[in-house]
Parts: structure tokens; C-alpha cells; sequence
């Protein structure tokens, strides 16, 4: 029986070549789209839960609550609270502290004695033995629970060693840090082998800190640098009570019963997903949001799958009517169609792959995300659910509606619409391509605008032509030789030793007591430490007062309108000469100058106040503003100067303005992913326009004959077809506008800076719609107004 239908199914999709072609291409397009989110969802949702202990561990976070009622979310812990979590938790529990670098310069001798020096970004830490107690490593050679115990000891995974080492050994080699500090590789270590936020490569002891960066301390609580991390592991999830008590506990001993911060346990499932904290990557709502996406784009192109499929009924009219006249049962035309849709399913989802395949490395590099397509568990899963989804939703319908037809009204040819379902039915189903069509489309163009906005931005400095140089740290005469070096070469306009640029993620600050208030302000304020040319090099504005003076310490304040507005100051003139007390300067200092407001972090943040103040020992960063005549050449001058001045280090420059670009990236692939949702669910609209303008052509084949006899025109033939489609776009377009105002005010509402939603957005996606209706269902109705009447009035 099952070759039976598998034949006569194959019979009749060759047979009507344009339908499977149609449903096909349709599919395919819905499927692929749903697949590469899929792919994009499931290694988001992936990431580090091959960790055996994933449920049991946990990363302390903490929340301090300002005095005005804010909450800042840290992602930080102090280096002694892993010594003291490991103290007083109950055993079988262990804790690990982990301190991760920005950037790490690792010097090697080669065999003929040169020198190689590798700069390393991401992936080096400081980190206690007790981190491989928690997460999983595949140990290659060293023991896991001695490597790193003593100072100066170092543990490398398989990529990094064979980078540096070739094929030696690289257990007992030494390499050096930062010109630094020698240390002795004691351990290897396979690469990670699935997904992680933790993709750390270099692995150097926790003990070695203090050489490197002398400020730390294994039992000083105030150091808490935004790259330092505590993680722990439970006995099992009911230890969780037990742990927030003694983090409790450690948090008023330390830091006071009046602590303004409380610690917190994170799970390591929320770590990826936690975007208001350092090392959140993605929103769940944005992976979910897309989710819903993919979904929607294979259910568009399931109800295109119905409106052709209820279209070619009255095609299949007569051939139902004959099998039923033969004996044939409800349930085994109902099986025949269903079959026919899974060859079409079959064939379409075959393409479908192939498709992703070779669109997979587009849509990583679109996304930055690493994704491959494998034939595992939950891809086979996914695939299964997929096929039986699209069977019956989009296969069911059609053939209960096929199987139900009566046999004597089929072989009359006297089918009516009700008979096929209804037109009504058909017309709801486009009405909702029309809403999810237009819904994108007004989600396209909201992201779009609002990208343009962000970098069209006043950021209340210039970004253009200025480069940025990590320098290394504690070598003050030394910066000031480069500086002044770098300041004699024609191509560079203006150059300042700082701390940070003026836009960073990183939001450095504290609480200060302002003229003479005994009690300090009930805000932070953020800082900006750099020298006096620091307005210069990146065109920040002065507006009342004067410039800092030269100097190696805080002489005095540069302050920005933020913090006259928090204080209720409206003429600048009024601060300037106040004095304001800042904790590392302990002494109250004059503010000499107000420059106006320049965004401190992305246009998420409004801007906070903040000061600018010279300290020296705390530059770790040249900015370099080029007059932009003969980039190549400033280019090879900085390096040749770094090269005389650090030697040791590796040379390494970042266009401001590159770099600002990185922090809008999650945005920009939003949308990316909009704009090519929004194209992929109009074709497959457009798809399903053709298959309902097939079906009212059809019924209406003697309307338009008796019409053309009687005198009408092409024009109005086409009117009078068209007319009803547009009412559903106008329907739709109502429905759209106001789910679009609702998504995107709460989508815009993660800016602080945004654009307008303007009328004419929707306008746009409105018109948008009416022109691709208006193409489309002409293209069909032209066709009909055009035939012979009389073989339309011969058609019934």
C-alpha cells in the first residue's frame, strides 16, 4: 500500500511540475531560515553545559546599592573571597579566585637564541590550582593538583603550546612575562572541546599576581577590578542556602553591617545570558525573540504550502471524485496527500541543508559566532520535529479539505469555494503573512534607524583618526620620552598618556564629599585620569574654567555638566574654584574647569558625571590623534619609535573609532538578522500571493469573461481583482503598526540615546507591502483580464 502511494505520489508532482516547484522553493527558503537560527539559538543555549558540575557551579557577583536607590551590577570579587569560601564552606566544596588579562606580552628564546614575543588578549588569566577542581580539563601531561601551586608556574592548552613550542615539549620550557617575571610551563592541557565563556588558554598561578601587578594582594578586599572573578562549586544545589549565608556573613565582616554591595551566587547557566554584568554575551529575550522568528518564518511558509495547496484543489477535483467513486476512503486520500506533502517536505528540507551549508559561513561571519552543522542528538531531534511540524501544518489542512470533497459536485466540476475550505480561510492566512511581513519590515527599519542614530551619534568628542596604544604600566619617564617623541613627527597633531579614552565599557569611580558637605554625595562619580592634553587629542570641550595643569598627581578637577545637573548647579561659572574630595586623592582639591558632556560608555548609558585629573601612575594608554594626511606613514613612525623605547613589547595599534564599533556589534547583528528575516518573509509572502491569486482567478474565470463581453477593460479587470488583496494588506497593516510601536518602544527602551519612531516608518512598511501586493497579484490578473473570453465562458 505505502508503494502505492509513494508512486502515485511522485506521479503527481510530476505532473504538476509549477505547484511542486512552488511549494518547494517556498519550503526550502522557511526551513533554511529556521535552521541557521536554530544553529545560532542552540549554541548560545550550548555554552558551557558539557562542564559535568554545569548545575553545581556558581560565580560571585555582587550589586551595590547607591545611596539615590540605583543598583550597579558587578560582575567582580575580591581575590581573598575564594581563600575565605574555601574556609568556611563545608567540605566536598571548593572555590577558585581567577584574575584575567587584558593583554599579556609572552617573550620566548628560540634555539638560535632570538627572541619571539607573542601579545596575547583574551585568554590568558591568573588562576588558583583549586580552578581545576571546578571545570573539566583534559589533562595531556603535569599534575592538575600541583601545577600551578608555586609561583611563577604556567599551564597552556594543546593549541597554544603547539603555537609557541612547535612539537617540543613544552613542559619545562620557560617564557617570560611583560619582561617581567620568568615562568616554567608545568602543565598541558587539551583545547576545550565545546562551547565556553571561559576559553581561557594560558594559565599562569595566581601566586605570580602580585609580581606583575603589585596592587594585588591575597588578603586585600579592596582591590575589586572588573577582571577578577570568583567561581565555586556546590556538593549539590541544596548547598545554595548554605553559601548565600556565608557570603552574607564574609560581606558584613569585611565590608561593614552598613555594605553598600551585597555578593551574590550566580549560576553558571545565567553567566552567558547576563548582559548587565561583564562576561554577558546575549540576552535570553534576544535568543527567544529569535526562536519565535524561526518560527515564523516556517510558518509562512506553511500557510503559503496551504493556499497553493487548496488552489490546485480545483484542479484535483475531478481526480478525487473518481478515486472515491472507485472505493477509495477518506482516510486513504487523506494518507495520499499527506504523503505527497512529505515527498515535498523531504525533497525541501534536502535542499534546505545544502543551502545551509554553503550559506553557514556567511551567516557565521554575520553573527561572529562559530556554527557548524552536525548530525547529532539534538540536530536530529530538531530535523524530525521540523519534518512532522511542517507535514502537519502544512500537509493537514489541504488534505482533510482534498479527502472531504463529494464526488458527484467533483466530477461535475461543480465545486464551490466553500467546498475548498472557504476564501475566507485562505484570506485570514495571507492576512497574517501580510502582518508578520509588514511587522519585520517595520522592525528593519526601527533597527536600521536607529544604528544610523548611534553612529551619527555627537558623542561629545571626535573619534576619527586617533589611535590607540596599550603601554606598559609603572614606566612614567618613559611614556613622556615616547610622547614627546611622537609629538615631533609632522603626521601626528596631538598625543595624551591616560588611563582610558573617553567612551569605554569599563566604569571606574567612586564617592566623593563635594565643597564643604561633611557627608559624601549620595552618587558616584566615574573618572577619567589623563594629562593635560587630553582635551586636545580628543576634541573634548571646554565650557567654563580653564585646562588641568601639567602634573604627575591630582592637582585638580575637570568636571563634566552630568555632575552640575546632579548637584542642581545651573551656571558653569558657579563650580569652578569649589572643591571636591576624592577617595584617592584624600585631600579636598579645587575644580578648575567644566567641560561639557562626552559619553563615557555606549549610547545604552546616559552619561554620568564625571572627572578628568592627572595621575601618573596610573597611565597605562597613549592616544595619538594623526592629521590623517599619510596614515601609512604616522603608522610605521609610532612603530618605530615604540620599537626604541619598548623594545620587549609587542606593537600593537586600534583606530579609535574601530574600536567604539565593537561595542554596538550585538545591535548591528540584530540588524542583520531583522533585514534578512524581513526579505526572507516577504518572498515567501509573495509566494503565497500567487498560490491565492491562482485560486480566485480560478473561481472567478467566467466573471472576468462575461465581464470583458459585456465591455470591460484590462485595467478594470485588474482593479477588480486586485482590490480585495489590498484590503488586507490595509487590515494587516493596522494590525502590524500596532504590534511594531508596542515591540519597538520596548526594544529602544535598552538605549539611553534613540531615535524617534517617526509615522513614516510605518509608512514605509505599509507602502513597502502595497507595492510588492500590487506586483505580484498583477502579474496573475493581467494574465487572466488578458485571455479570450470565450475560453473563459467555456471553462465552466
Amino acid at each position: 500500500m505505502l508503494q502505492n502511494y509513494l508512486k502515485t505520489a511522485w506521479r503527481n508532482l510530476r505532473y504538476q511540475r509549477r505547484y511542486t516547484t512552488l511549494n518547494v522553493l517556498g519550503l526550502t527558503i522557511g526551513m533554511t531560515g529556521g535552521l541557521l537560527i536554530f544553529l545560532f539559538v542552540r549554541y548560545h543555549l550550548s555554552t558551557d553545559r558539557d562542564q559535568t558540575k554545569f548545575d553545581r557551579i556558581y560565580r560571585i557577583v555582587y550589586d551595590q546599592h547607591l545611596p539615590d536607590g540605583a543598583v550597579e551590577y558587578a560582575s567582580e570579587a575580591p581575590w581573598p573571597m575564594a581563600n575565605a569560601l574555601r574556609t568556611e564552606l563545608a567540605s566536598g566544596q571548593q572555590a577558585a579566585f581567577l584574575s584575567m588579562n587584558r593583554e599579556l606580552t609572552l617573550s620566548l628564546s628560540t634555539p638560535d637564541q632570538a627572541v619571539k614575543r607573542f601579545l596575547v588578549h583574551a585568554g590568558s588569566a591568573f588562576v588558583e590550582p583549586q580552578w581545576f577542581n571546578i571545570f573539566d580539563y583534559q589533562w595531556l601531561a603535569g599534575n592538575p593538583q600541583t601545577a600551578l601551586t608555586q609561583p611563577n608556574t604556567m599551564v597552556l592548552t594543546q593549541t597554544i603550546a603547539a603555537r609557541y613550542f612547535g612539537n617540543t615539549n613544552p613542559v619545562g620550557q620557560r617564557i617570560r612575562l611583560n619582561d617581567k617575571v620568568d615562568v616554567t610551563v608545568t602543565g598541558l592541557v587539551a583545547d576545550p572541546p565545546g562551547v565556553t565563556d571561559l576559553d581561557l588558554d594560558v594559565f599562569i598561578s595566581a601566586k605570580t599576581l602580585p609580581t606583575i601587578k603589585p596592587e594585588y594582594k591575597a588578603d586585600d578586599w579592596s582591590v575589586l577590578n572588573s577582571t577578577d572573578r570568583v567561581f565555586v562549586v556546590l556538593r549539590d544545589v541544596r548547598s545554595l542556602p548554605s553559601l548565600e549565608s556565608t557570603l552574607a556573613q564574609i560581606t558584613t565582616r569585611n565590608f561593614g553591617a552598613k555594605a553598600t554591595i551585597s555578593f551574590l551566587a550566580q549560576p553558571l547557566a545565567d553567566v552567558h545570558f547576563d548582559v548587565k554584568r561583564r562576561g554577558g554575551v546575549i540576552r535570553s529575550s534576544m535568543l527567544w525573540s529569535l526562536g519565535i522568528l524561526g518560527g515564523l518564518l516556517v510558518l509562512t511558509a506553511c500557510i503559503n504550502f496551504i493556499n497553493l495547496a487548496t488552489a490546485q484543489a480545483m484542479r484535483r477535483g475531478k481526480e478525487v471524485g473518481v478515486r472515491k467513486t472507485l472505493g477509495s476512503s477518506r482516510s486513504q486520500l487523506t494518507i495520499q496527500f499527506l504523503v505527497e506533502t512529505g515527498l515535498i517536505t523531504l525533497g525541501s528540507l534536502l535542499v534546505a541543508l545544502l543551502l545551509t551549508l554553503v550559506l553557514l559561513p556567511i551567516f557565521g561571519s554575520w553573527t561572529q559566532t562559530p556554527l557548524h552543522l552536525s548530525v547529532d542528538g539534538q540536530t536530529t531531534v530538531f530535523l524530525i520535529l521540523l519534518i512532522s511540524s511542517v507535514i502537519v501544518l502544512a500537509g493537514g489542512y489541504p488534505a482533510l479539505v482534498l479527502s472531504g470533497l463529494k464526488p458527484i459536485l467533483a466530477l461535475r466540476g461543480k465545486l464551490t469555494p466553500q467546498a475548498m475550505g472557504g476564501l475566507s480561510l485562505r484570506q485570514l492566512l495571507v492576512g497574517a503573512q501580510f502582518v508578520i511581513g509588514q511587522l519585520l519590515l517595520i522592525g528593519a527599519v526601527v533597527v536600521t534607524a536607529q544604528m544610523r542614530y548611534i553612529q551619527r551619534a555627537d558623542l561629545g568628542f571626535q573619534k576619527d583618526n586617533i589611535i590607540l596604544l596599550n603601554l606598559p604600566t609603572g614606566q612614567g619617564s618613559t611614556q613622556q620620552a615616547f610622547k614627546q617623541e611622537l609629538r615631533n613627527y609632522p603626521t601626528i597633531q596631538d598625543v595624551s598618556i591616560g588611563f582610558l579614552p573617553p567612551s569605554t565599557p569599563g566604569m571606574y569611580g567612586g564617592f566623593f564629599k563635594f565643597g564643604n558637605r561633611a557627608e559624601e554625595e549620595k552618587f558616584p562619580i566615574r573618572e577619567r585620569f589623563a594629562d593635560s592634553d587630553y582635551l586636545a587629542t580628543y576634541g573634548l570641550h571646554l565650557v567654563a574654567g580653564r585646562n588641568l595643569t601639567p602634573s604627575d598627581t591630582i592637582n585638580g578637577y575637570l568636571v563634566n555638566e552630568a555632575l552640575l545637573r546632579k548637584l542642581n548647579i545651573r551656571d558653569p561659572q558657579q563650580i569652578i574654584r569649589q572643591t571636591m574630595q576624592y577617595y584617592l586623592s584624600g585631600v579636598s582639591l579645587p575644580i578648575v574647569g567644566v567641560v561639557r558632556d562626552f559619553q563615557l560608555q555606549s549610547l545604552h548609558e546616559a552619561v554620568q558625571p564625571c572627572f578628568i585629573a592627572a595621575k601618573a601612575d596610573l597611565y597605562r594608554q597613549a592616544g595619538i590623534r594623526l592629521t590623517g594626511q599619510d596614515v601609512p606613514l604616522a603608522l610605521r613612525q609610532i612603530e618605530q619609535s615604540w620599537q626604541k623605547f619598548y623594545p620587549n613589547q609587542v606593537f600593537e595599534a586600534n583606530f579609535l573609532d574601530g574600536t567604539l564599533a565593537q561595542y554596538y556589534e550585538k545591535k548591528t547583528l540584530v540588524s542583520r538578522l531583522v533585514d534578512t528575516a524581513t526579505l526572507v518573509a516577504i518572498l515567501i509572502g509573495c509566494l503565497g500571493l500567487y498560490g491565492l491569486v491562482t485560486f480566485v482567478v480560478i473561481q472567478r474565470t467566467k466573471e472576468i469573461g462575461v465581464r470583458k463581453v459585456l465591455g470591460a477593460s484590462v485595467f478594470s479587470l485588474v482593479s477588480l481583482l486586485t482590490k480585495d488583496f489590498l484590503k488586507l494588506v490595509l487590515g494587516a497593516f493596522v494590525v502590524a503598526s500596532v504590534l511594531g510601536w508596542y515591540l519597538m518602544t520596548s526594544w529602544l527602551q535598552e538605549f539611553a540615546y534613540k531615535t524617534k519612531l517617526e509615522w513614516w516608518f510605518f509608512a514605509f512598511a505599509g507602502l513597502s507591502m502595497v507595492g510588492v501586493t500590487l506586483v505580484t497579484v498583477s502579474f496573475h490578473s493581467i494574465r487572466a483580464a488578458l485571455v479570450n473570453p470565450v475560453k473563459s465562458l467555456k471553462s465552466e
